[in-house]
C-alpha cells in the first residue's frame, strides 16, 4: 500500500538524485583538476557553479522535508537495483530503482544545472555590457 503522497514522493525524489548530482559534480571536479585539461578554469567555473545550484536547491528540499517528516535512505543495492526507504507520518515505503534509470536521472538533473548555470551567465553578461558606457 502506497502511504506517501505524491508531492512527498517527488520532493524526496528529488533531494535523493540531487544528493547524486552533487557527488557526480565533486568527482568530475576531481577528475578535472587532476586531469591533463590544457585549459581547467572554464570547466571548474561550470562544474562549480553547477554545484552552488544543486546544493541551494537541496538545502531548500531539505528543510521541506524536516517540516513534513520525511525521509529517504538507501536501504540496499546489487549490479541491477538499489533500494531505497522511504519514511513519512510513520509509515515506511520500499521503493527499488533499475541502476540505469537512477543514471538516466542524475544525467537529466546535470543537463538542468548546466542549462541553468549557463543561462545565468548570459544573464548576468547581457546586464552587465548593459551598463559599460558607449
Amino acid at each position: 500500500m502506497r502511504h506517501l503522497k505524491q508531492k512527498e514522493l517527488e520532493t524526496a525524489s528529488r533531494y535523493l538524485f540531487l544528493s547524486m548530482a552533487i557527488t557526480v559534480i565533486r568527482q568530475d571536479r576531481k577528475h578535472i583538476q587532476q586531469g591533463d585539461f590544457k585549459i581547467k578554469e572554464p570547466y571548474m567555473e561550470l562544474l562549480g557553479k553547477m554545484e552552488l545550484e544543486a546544493r541551494e536547491e537541496r538545502k531548500a528540499l531539505r528543510s521541506q522535508m524536516e517540516a513534513q517528516k520525511l525521509q529517504v535512505i538507501e536501504s540496499g543495492r546489487n549490479d541491477s537495483f538499489t533500494s531505497f526507504l522511504f519514511l513519512a507520518h510513520g509509515y515506511e515505503e520500499k521503493r527499488n530503482y533499475f541502476n540505469p534509470a537512477i543514471r538516466k536521472k542524475v544525467e537529466t538533473i546535470l543537463f538542468e544545472l548546466m542549462h541553468n548555470s549557463l543561462r545565468r551567465r548570459r544573464s548576468l553578461e547581457r546586464n552587465t555590457s548593459n551598463d559599460l558606457p558607449g
